[in-house]
């Protein structure tokens, strides 16, 4: 199994076009799980300079609204072209996606063709939706750790081994009032690309027709509780593996004039 992308052209550029490297990459198990979960820190992370890619573990299909697999991909790559950022679609199957050897050491390929300084993954179950989420959370960890494994390069198909320098979560529990427990927490300003991270969701036309508008008011109104809490219009919680540390006490806890 290749982690070319032969599921989906990269959204961004032709096949064949992606960059040699990428600052940050996120996870998901189907598209539009990073959408929901970070999509506007990645599009600020894209007007800050910085290169993205989105690596999906599955192609979400079949869903109840979409026709076929290649409606869902099409979206896809309008969501990926809305954020400005790259994305690479695995071919494991959607409902059946279960942490494994194979699908651990395909998503560690990614990661050592494309060294992220950054991996954003899921954050663990989503209570009453796919079990796909709490699978896809324990393949991210696993593939962060493979990837900087010496004296295997072998089974990743002779690619170096590259050490991951942070981790982050992202959570799709939108319906629940628990905070995560992760050993840091801290709030992303989206307030400048809210409305791309809404339209990148919206392009999932196949799977958030009008019926369910509910999903765009849960992700408005938890991106302004979060904005509120930090001091921004709008913002997504995102917890790290470790404390973040502090330099410099007053830049760091006193937001700059506005």
């Amino acid at each position: 199994m290749s982690t070319e992308n032969t599921s989906t052209p990269d959204s961004t550029d032709g096949p064949g076009d992606a960059p040699e490297s990428l600052d940050v990459i996120a996870v998901g198990a189907h598209p539009d799980d990073v959408e929901i979960g970070c999509g506007g820190t990645l599009a600020r992370l894209v007007q800050q300079g910085y290169d993205v890619g989105i690596v999906d573990l599955t192609d979400g299909e079949p869903t109840p609204g979409s026709p076929s697999p290649e409606v869902r991909l099409a979206e896809a790559a309008e969501a990926a072209r809305i954020l400005g950022v790259h994305r690479l679609v695995l071919p494991f199957p959607n409902r059946r996606l279960f942490d494994g050897f194979e699908v651990r050491v395909e998503l560690a390929k990614v990661f050592r063709r494309f060294r992220p300084r950054i991996v954003i993954g899921l954050g663990g179950p989503t209570p009453m939706a796919s079990p796909d989420h709490a699978e896809a959370a324990r393949i991210i960890d696993a593939a962060v750790f493979y990837s900087r494994l010496t004296r295997w390069d072998d089974t990743f198909d002779e690619l170096p081994p590259h050490t991951i320098e942070q981790q982050a979560w992202y959570s799709l529990a939108f319906a629940s009032l628990e905070a995560p427990t992760d050993p840091a927490r801290f709030v992303m300003d989206i307030s400048e690309t809210l409305e791309l991270k809404l339209q990148s969701i919206r392009a999932y036309k196949t799977q958030f027709p009008p019926e369910k508008d509910r999903v765009f008011r849960l992700v408005e109104g938890r991106a302004a509780l979060h904005g509120a809490i930090a001091g921004f219009q709008a913002g997504e919680l995102l917890t790290g593996a470790r404390p973040l540390g502090v330099q410099d006490l007053v830049k760091s806890l006193c937001l700059p004039p506005s």
